[in-house]
């Protein structure tokens, strides 16, 4: 069970390093003038999403229902376990938002400043702390 815990923490920390960092491309590449500096904002943004940022939340998915299946009869009586899955769910649905604004990026079709992108980016952060005081501190209401 530590090993799957391990698997689980490390995935969500990538996840997140991904969710913090894109959106963080999305504010220099929306700023960005020239042709090179934007086709090289699309490759980092392609790498970071395929290689780190999907893969990533497909292993916290997966090393999560691991995790809770070892005692999910206390899982599924616990409010702030659904509470901070319903979190999740809203963090992924977030991170889809991200492939569509990339998406709109390689199409040369971004209509956003890169105001709107770093408030877009802040919105992670406080997903993250919702869900890890979840967590720790496990609430009975």
């Amino acid at each position: 069970m530590l090993w799957v815990k391990s698997f689980h923490i490390i995935s969500v920390v990538c996840w997140f390093a991904v969710l913090f960092y894109l959106p963080r491309l999305f504010v220099y590449h929306s700023m960005s003038e020239d042709e090179i500096s934007k086709e090289r904002f699309k490759v980092m943004e392609r790498k970071l999403l395929r290689g780190i940022g999907t893969p990533s939340m497909i292993a916290t998915f997966i090393f999560g229902i691991w995790l809770a299946s070892y005692n999910w009869d206390y899982y599924q009586h616990s409010l702030w376990f659904w509470i901070k899955m319903s979190l999740v769910v809203v963090l992924s649905i977030y991170h889809h938002i991200c492939i569509h604004i990339w998406r709109q990026f390689c199409a040369d079709k971004n209509t956003r400043s890169h105001v709107f992108y770093r408030w877009f980016n802040e919105f992670p952060v406080i997903l993250l702390i919702a869900i890890v005081c979840l967590v720790v501190v496990k609430p009975t209401w």
